[in-house]
């Protein structure tokens, strides 16, 4: 009975928040809106780790390779918990979810702050923190996006992309100018602060389906009841079966390897170890964090393109187009060591950042099924999180070892070619195989 009230008490708070002050704007957009902001401020935390390595390196005396560890386990813990967030999100609604996590964000970054030894920072800045954004990461949006838009659910989902780009484009040269200013610590109260303030707008704002709300969703009708919706998506999406199907497929093996190289050589390389990389020849940092911030915005860019060309040509041809474009990139950065060296790799590499993710989506849906694509990219972005992960990790342990980065750069530019090889194998897509898909 209590459980009943108060679902209606929050129906009837919807119905009135969506006929006052936003008579005229669907509550869509409002959910949407503070989605983005949230990605965007998760996006910030996961980029300190790379922004604040050698400062604690020269604070703490610890080696590059341990640092990278607590690096790693985050960027790890973040693609694990992508499977866990839909079953989270059913039972627990987007705002008590979206609210754990900023409150989790928040509090492993202020706790960063009191580190002296190794394992705390891997705990705080490692495990706890790759937990909170891993809950408010890719599988979130792309669930939000799906209830609340039947028409514009691509420019939503565009958003979110949008969201986390522009994360690293603000956040990296505000952190790197704080740290240089106040130092680390002052850094990561400022984000802490930052993930506390979207406490108040979530806990106001945020509901969890239009059907909560009495309202439909932004150009289609009213959705089924919360119950149905979950039966349907434990039916659908959570059973092992379309996983173990598409197990038994070379296909979804060859897009997890080809998204695993993705990760390696994206966001746990230069996502963790490019302002090192500068730092190591002599580059300003803020020359560094601008070059990062030139390719945040040139990732902005290249990932709305592709989705667009990705609606025109084949996503195998793109895909393998990105990663031998992206592996020429990564041969020419260790000789990218002046202030015009970094800002064409910035732009070279930055165009097919994120750029991966609209074809590798699209093949997942037109290869194993749409109503199964949620759960089987989940299970893709984590291989892609464990090539982020080991990449973080191995970059430290090749700089300790060798006293640079080239040989990383190097084999990871080679395993972007073989990338780019293995999305030529994935098998095409025909109508006779879309039909199947669309059926299945």
């Amino acid at each position: 009975m209590t459980a009943e009230m108060s679902r209606q008490k929050e129906k009837d708070q919807g119905v009135r928040a969506a006929n006052s002050w936003l008579a005229g704007v669907h509550y869509g957009w409002i959910v949407a809106a503070l989605t983005a902001l949230t990605l965007l401020v998760a996006a910030g935390v996961r980029s300190a780790p790379g922004v604040f390595l050698t400062a604690l390196e020269d604070d703490f005396g610890w080696t590059r390779a341990g640092i990278s560890f607590a690096a790693s386990l985050g960027l790890l813990t973040y693609g694990l918990i992508g499977p866990a967030v839909g079953f989270a999100l059913d039972r627990l609604g987007a705002r008590r979810l979206m609210t754990g996590a900023v409150l989790l964000m928040a509090a492993s970054t202020a706790a960063g702050t009191t580190v002296s030894v190794l394992w705390e920072l891997t705990l705080y800045w490692g495990l706890l923190s790759g937990v909170a954004t891993g809950m408010v990461a890719a599988v979130l949006g792309a669930a939000i996006a799906n209830r609340w838009f039947v028409a514009r659910r691509g420019l939503v989902i565009g958003l979110f992309g949008g969201a986390t780009s522009a994360g690293q484009l603000v956040f990296v040269p505000a952190l790197v100018w704080i740290v240089d200013t106040s130092g680390w610590r002052v850094a990561s109260l400022v984000l802490a602060a930052c993930g506390l303030l979207l406490v108040v707008p979530i806990a106001l704002f945020m509901r969890d389906s239009p059907a909560a709300m009495g309202i439909e969703p932004y150009g289609g009708p009213l959705p089924l009841p919360t119950s149905d919706m979950g039966a349907s998506s434990a039916a659908t999406d959570v059973g092992a079966g379309p996983v173990r199907r598409a197990m038994r497929t070379p296909d979804f093996w060859l897009l997890c390897g080809s998204f695993f190289i993705c990760g390696a050589t994206s966001t746990g390389l230069i996502g963790t170890h490019f302002l090192a990389f500068s730092h190591d020849h002599g580059i300003a940092t803020a020359t560094a964090a601008g070059a990062l911030a030139l390719m945040g915005a040139m990732n902005f860019v290249g990932t709305v393109a592709s989705g667009w060309l990705t609606d025109r040509y084949d996503p195998r041809y793109l895909l393998s187009c990105y990663y031998i474009f992206r592996g020429v990139s990564l041969f020419l950065l260790p000789a990218a060591t002046g202030t015009w060296g970094l800002a064409t790799f910035a732009i070279l590499f930055g165009l097919d950042y994120i750029a991966t993710v609209p074809p590798t989506a699209a093949l997942t849906a037109d290869l194993f099924g749409r109503r199964h694509v949620a759960i089987l990219f989940g299970w893709i972005f984590c291989a892609h999180q464990v090539g982020a992960a080991l990449a973080a990790y191995f970059g430290g342990i090749a700089r300790d070892t060798l006293g640079d980065y080239q040989l990383a750069f190097i084999a990871a530019g080679a395993l972007a070619v073989i990338g780019g090889l293995m999305a030529l194998r994935i098998a095409p897509i025909t109508p006779m195989r879309l039909a199947a898909s669309a059926a299945s």
